[in-house]
């Protein structure tokens, strides 16, 4: 048998979360259910509800670490539901999770997984065109280790194209 891919999607939560947000998200959420790939996200609101959400409509897997330990706290959309109770921990196991991450806006707790994701080198793509925490490093580095390049991208589409193409290079 064949390990699927997993795709981390990251981004606002319910607070600072707009609809276009939401309408990214969601595209990419279908976007990666049609690659055959397992989506991962943090399980909660905002993008990771929306992205879950597409997903779930273009009959994907889904996947929800949560910081609490309680599965209540996930979102409807999630399919495999992991309360880590490790609270803002988690964002390390989501990196270390992923084949590759999808970036949809966020904020501090966004640029933490970011982090954690660059510090393990896992290939990143970041929509453009939302103001956020991440938007000074999209098509670029981190910081001057240059571990992996937040590469951009335009449509939810794209994003999922970049990062099938990062994940099998």
């Amino acid at each position: 048998m064949i390990k699927k891919r997993q795709i981390l999607v990251i981004g606002n939560n319910t607070n600072g979360c707009t609809p276009k947000h939401e309408k990214i998200a969601y595209d990419v959420g279908v976007e990666i259910a049609k690659s055959n790939s397992v989506l991962i996200t943090g399980g909660l609101g905002g993008v990771m509800n929306a992205c879950s959400h597409g997903a779930k409509d273009g009959n994907g897997i889904t996947v929800g670490i949560l910081p609490q330990d309680d599965p209540k706290f996930a979102n409807d959309y999630c399919d495999i539901v992991i309360p880590s109770g490790m609270g803002f921990t988690r964002d390390f196991l989501n990196a270390l999770s992923a084949d590759g991450v999808i970036i949809v806006g966020g904020g501090s707790g966004t640029l933490s997984e970011v982090c954690a994701a660059y510090m393990s080198k896992k290939p990143m793509v970041a929509i453009r065109g939302i103001e956020s925490s991440i938007t000074p490093y999209i098509d670029g580095y981190v910081d001057h280790r240059k571990n992996v390049k937040i590469i951009g991208a335009d449509t939810a589409k794209e994003a999922v194209e970049k990062i099938l193409k990062l994940i099998t290079a």
